[in-house]
């Protein structure tokens, strides 16, 4: 595996204001791990001892946000749209089932985020999570890295988001409350459809929509306002009118601040691994897949359009309004900081 390519940028911060080692981690820090219970079986852990976990993300990026951490990759939802697929190629791991079931944790992330903090160069900007892949994943419930990456960023007033499918989130309920006591903090949770047979096929490995919205109405109630992203919209399966107003009526249910569409996108890496899985399951819509994504990773714009429309439309309708549109992932803008933000590691790829 090709561990020595994820590098960082020289003159990232690594707690006592020196530039970091070149490496995030080198292939002599990693441990091979399975675990032969019923909710790991098959999945392969690559335990690494990360360097640096602050990720800076490329200017070009469209993102709100200019700091991630991603305490894993990989991941074992296995939604076969994944856009961080192609990341795993980069340690030669397979983009498709490997990963899936192959996943990397950075174990002693909090202890190094905490040291980061804690340096003169950094400035407290915004640290956006579950950008990469999702922070609250099935691994989290055995490595419990997400509790240290709370309480380090709440030490120091550090404003942060999270974006997740997972419901394990709610383990941390009392973290996250005590985090906005202190800082800004803002919370989406990742509902593209409430249709449960697409669930099924699409998102093997996460919990229900219905599940995911208990914790968008759980969170609320204990005063986190919650924003939903409605992604995917899928393309001739979950974009019917009425399926629409199904899932935005469900999200109003739930308490949500807002709504946020956004539909599917199949970059290198997610794109192969889709179409396979939409030959399997709906081979009658590959052709009209080919032309609809004939220009690339996005669908054309007058289509993205139109989805938006009707998705706000009814997020009017039912008394909940869209983010900003620079706001893409609903999630809250980072206090503006005094100072230029330092250089640092390069986010490999986002959404």
């Amino acid at each position: 595996m090709r561990w020595e390519n994820l590098t960082a940028e020289s003159g990232a911060p690594d707690g006592h204001g020196r530039a970091a080692d070149s490496a995030l981690f080198g292939a002599d820090a990693v441990t091979v791990r399975t675990v032969d219970t019923p909710e790991f079986r098959g999945i392969t852990f690559h335990e690494v001892r990360a360097r640096s976990v602050l990720n800076r993300v490329p200017g070009a990026s469209r993102m709100p946000f200019e700091w991630t951490v991603n305490p894993y990759r990989g991941c074992s939802h296995a939604c076969v749209y994944c856009f961080a697929r192609k990341t795993h190629s980069y340690l030669d791991l397979d983009t498709g089932l490997g990963f899936d079931t192959q996943i990397v944790v950075k174990v002693n992330a909090p202890e190094v985020l905490r040291r980061q903090l804690a340096s003169p160069r950094w400035h407290g900007e915004h640290v956006a999570m579950g950008t990469n892949v999702d922070c609250y994943q099935r691994a989290e419930g055995r490595y419990r890295l997400m509790p240290g990456i709370i309480t380090a960023l709440t030490e120091r007033a550090n404003p942060f988001s999270i974006l997740t499918k997972g419901t394990l989130i709610l383990r941390d309920l009392d973290l996250l409350v005590r985090a906005s006591e202190v800082t800004d903090v803002g919370i989406s949770v990742s509902v593209g459809f409430t249709d449960t047979e697409l669930w099924r096929t699409v998102e093997p490995g996460t919990p229900a929509p219905e599940r995911r919205l208990d914790v968008v109405r759980t969170l609320t109630e204990h005063g986190i306002g919650v924003s939903v992203l409605m992604a995917p919209v899928i393309p001739f399966l979950g974009d019917d009118p009425a399926q629409l107003r199904a899932t935005v009526r469900a999200i109003a249910a739930a308490g949500a601040t807002s709504v946020t569409p956004l539909v599917l996108h199949l970059r290198p890496g997610a794109r192969e691994w889709f179409m396979e899985w939409l030959e399997k399951h709906h081979p009658h819509l590959v052709p009209r897949y080919r032309r609809l994504y004939a220009e690339g990773a996005y669908a054309p714009k007058w289509y993205q359009r139109r989805i938006t429309r009707q998705v706000h439309e009814l997020a009017e309708e039912y008394g909940i309004g869209p983010r900003r549109a620079r706001d893409t992932r609903g999630i809250r803008p980072a206090r503006s900081p005094e100072r230029p933000a330092p250089p640092g590691p390069t986010q490999l790829t986002l959404i």
